[in-house]
This record gives C-alpha cells, sequence and structure tokens, in this order.
C-alpha cells in the first residue's frame, strides 16, 4: 500500500516512521510547512519531499495520512477523498461539529474509506480490557472511569487555538468512554478551573476538569483530566459492572521494584504521549491498513469523530452554563 503522509511534525513523524518500517507499506511522498521537518523525515523514511497537491494528484498513491494543524483537517480530508484516497487523520476533524458533518457528506459520496486517529483505542492492554469486557467477565457495565493526565500543560499560545481542554484533549476519553459504554451518553455534566496555569485560564481555558455523563439505560461514565501530573503521564481506566471490575493501569519506565522497610517504590510512569502509545500507534495503522485491503469501514470512522466533537462541545457548554446538556448521539 503507498502512502503520501500530509505534516512531517511530532505525530506525523510517528506515523511516517510507522509506514515505512513495513513490509507490506511504503511512505512515497511527505509535504510539511517546514522545510527542515519534511526534510528530516524524508531522509528517515526514504519518501520524497512534495507538495500537498503533488501527493493528492498522484495517481500511484492510495492513501493518504492527514497529521496537519486542525483547522486544515476538514478541507485535506474532502481533497483526497475527491482525488480517490484513502484517508487517516488525525483528531479532530474539525472543532466544528457542523464543519465535520459537511465533510462527512463529501466522504460518504465519495464512498473512500476514512479512519479518525483515536489511537488510544488501540492501546494494547485498553483493547484486552475492552475485549474483556465484551467477554462479559465484568457483568453488565455500571461506571466506567478514565482518567488522562498530562505531566506538563502545553504553551498558552497553543492553549489560545486548540478549542478548549474537552475539544483538544478530553476528546481522547470520550472516544475511549464511549468505545467502553457501547451505549451513548445521553446528557453531559462538566466541571473546570484552572489551577495549574493562571495563564490558562486568562486565556479562557482550564487545566483542570471533570466530566459526568449518563447513558439512556443509566450508566455513568467518569471522566478527569489535569495538565499537570508531577509523577508522569498518568493514563487508566477502570470498569465496574455487577460481577466485578476490569482495570488498565499506567506503564512505569521499568518494571523493576525495590522493597526496603520504607515500602516499595517502583520506577517513574512513562512521561509522555510518544513512548506510552507507540504500540497503539503502530496497531492502529495495522487496523486502517487491514481495513482497507479488505474493504471493511475503518474504526474510529467520522462518525466517531464527530460524536466525540458533540460531546465536547457539550462539556464546553456545560462548564460555562453549570447545568447538564443532554445530547442526542443515537441519531447520528
Amino acid at each position: 500500500m503507498r502512502f503520501g503522509l500530509l505534516g512531517a511534525g511530532r505525530i506525523g513523524r510517528i506515523h511516517g516512521l510507522n509506514v515505512a518500517a513495513r513490509g507490506d507499506a511504503t511512505l512515497v511522498a511527505l509535504a510539511d510547512a517546514s522545510a527542515d521537518a519534511a526534510a528530516s523525515l524524508a531522509a528517515a523514511s526514504g519518501a520524497k519531499v512534495a507538495s500537498a497537491e503533488a501527493i493528492l494528484s498522484d495517481a500511484s498513491i492510495d492513501a493518504v495520512l492527514i497529521c496537519t494543524p486542525t483547522d486544515t483537517h476538514a478541507d485535506l480530508i474532502e481533497a483526497a477523498v475527491s482525488a480517490g484516497k484513502a484517508v487517516f487523520c488525525e483528531k479532530p476533524v474539525d472543532l466544528d461539529a457542523a464543519r465535520i458533518r459537511r465533510c462527512l457528506d463529501v466522504v460518504a459520496k465519495s464512498g473512500k474509506p476514512l479512519m479518525i486517529g483515536f489511537n488510544r483505542r488501540f492501546d494494547p492492554n485498553f483493547a484486552a480490557l475492552e475485549k474483556r469486557l465484551r467477554q462479559g467477565e465484568a457483568g453488565a457495565i455500571e461506571i466506567v472511569s478514565v482518567i488522562s493526565r498530562d505531566p506538563s500543560p502545553p504553551p498558552v499560545d497553543y492553549v489560545r487555538r486548540s478549542g478548549g481542554l474537552f475539544r483538544d484533549m478530553m476528546i481522547h476519553d470520550f472516544d475511549m468512554a464511549r468505545f467502553l459504554l457501547a451505549d451513548e451518553p445521553v446528557e453531559v455534566f462538566a466541571l473546570g478551573s484552572a489551577l495549574v496555569d493562571p495563564a490558562i485560564g486568562e486565556a479562557g481555558d482550564v487545566d483542570t476538569a471533570a466530566v459526568l455523563m449518563r447513558t439512556a439505560s443509566g450508566r455513568i461514565a467518569q471522566i478527569s483530566n489535569s495538565r499537570r501530573a508531577s509523577y508522569g503521564y498518568d493514563q487508566r481506566i477502570e470498569v465496574h459492572g455487577a460481577k466485578g471490575m476490569l482495570r488498565a493501569g499506567n506503564i512505569h519506565e521499568t518494571t523493576v521494584e525495590i522493597a526496603t522497610g520504607a515500602g516499595f517504590r517502583a520506577d517513574p510512569v512513562q512521561n509522555f504521549f510518544l513512548e506510552r502509545y507507540a504500540a497503539a500507534y503502530r496497531a492502529e495503522l495495522d487496523a486502517f491498513i487491514g481495513a482497507c485491503r479488505d474493504g471493511r469501514p475503518p474504526a474510529p470512522s467520522g462518525q466517531d469523530g464527530l460524536k466525540a466533537q458533540i460531546l465536547a462541545d457539550a462539556a464546553t457548554e456545560s462548564r460555562r452554563t453549570g447545568k447538564p446538556v443532554s445530547v442526542a448521539l443515537e441519531a447520528i
């Protein structure tokens, strides 16, 4: 399978090198606004540097990986599927749900596959938890708890254009909650504060947040986010059910522990997403290539991207008003 890559930054480099390392795929060409970033990745992957227009018009390229800034995603998705390419796009499709709907209409008319990069579904531990959940080990689901805390906040300039914590950071957790619940939320209630960096609050965002969601059947999901975890990248999931609990914990730098009279001490948890989700990014690419090869609709789909965005919008509104917000995802 022959790939073109749009965006050679941090996440684009991950995907580009993962494609280049495969025996069943080739990274043909890549484009980036930064000549240095493009040249560096081209040298590491064996791809050529080209313009986005040249990549989209190249009939020999089967699929496009979109890893550019968010405000370019929808336009590039439309251009790529209209050019006959399968598309993998990093989250989100857009910060505006109406724009996502228009984009997905174009995708549907093209008949080309679109997968959205909610990589956490493919983390080996989270995927194993979800499989065992579907097999009924925990019984009927009652409460899903998702914890996601970054080791440190991003620059305020990034915060200003991110769409806010609920749309930028927690959107991964909205997707994970839907993935685990297998039952669409109908109500969202959010709280948020700027406790880590006052400048984030001055920019109109929060850095500490919690969300409660309820499904029509009464199941509950709770999500906790923070832009600061002094102990590393905190990524945990717990699902409580009628028969028991399934839990996936953090990944440490090593499994070595020391036990002394003062107690047990382990190495720190992995420090950021590049390390923590390295296997998930590879498995995500496996899933995309497999779906394209077998003619199956890839998942997470564009609809999954839209639903996560609607939940993020509802949380943003709930935090603003202090009231629960109803959503109707089943109708999408």
